[in-house]
């Protein structure tokens, strides 16, 4: 997948707009240093902008896979292009995210705002309670992100405990 491309077009498409956006998923995790393959592009965004993102995307030539209130996923013909999924988010869950994202440098001259730490292991552990395949892939990712020196590992177990994962959360730190 040509990621630097993709990202490009939907840069310059959020900023033209003026959409809220944020890196999540694998290229979040590599901009806070852990490398792991991905074949996607992770990005979280504005519920209310949800039908102008889809919109975008279509008349660049991408399917939409599939589409509901809090997620939508699309996929190129040109494979070069690849698949780019959405998180849509709202209310005070939106402005807390979007209040605390950082600019990442990403490429030679491409930074994107990246979600915090605190805000990807959320997003994961709301991934595992949901589907419980994904829950080995994201613990590992979970773990190194807990890793990390500034994560707030009291926010965390928040997270864990809202989403009923006290017991994961419990295999990663090691403490009961």
């Amino acid at each position: 997948m040509k990621f630097k491309k993709a990202f490009q077009l939907l840069i310059d498409f959020f900023e033209r707009e003026r959409i809220d956006y944020a890196l999540i998923g694998a290229f979040a995790l590599k901009a806070y240093g852990y490398t792991r393959a991905t074949q996607d592009v992770d990005f979280i965004a504005r519920q209310n902008d949800q039908k102008k993102i889809i919109a975008n995307l279509e008349s660049l030539g991408f399917e939409t896979l599939y589409s509901s209130t809090g997620y939508s996923n699309h996929l190129h013909s040109l494979s070069g292009l690849g698949r780019i999924d959405f998180v849509y988010v709202k209310g005070d869950t939106a402005e807390s995210i979007f209040k605390e994202t950082v600019r990442i440098l990403l490429f030679d001259n491409l930074t994107v705002p990246v979600v915090r730490p605190e805000h990807i292991v959320a997003l994961k552990v709301f991934a595992m309670k949901n589907d419980p395949d994904r829950v080995l892939r994201e613990m590992a990712d979970i773990k190194e992100l807990l890793s990390l020196p500034e994560i707030n590992l009291q926010e965390v177990q928040k997270y864990f405990k809202k989403y009923g994962q006290m017991e994961r959360y419990y295999d990663i730190v090691g403490e009961k």
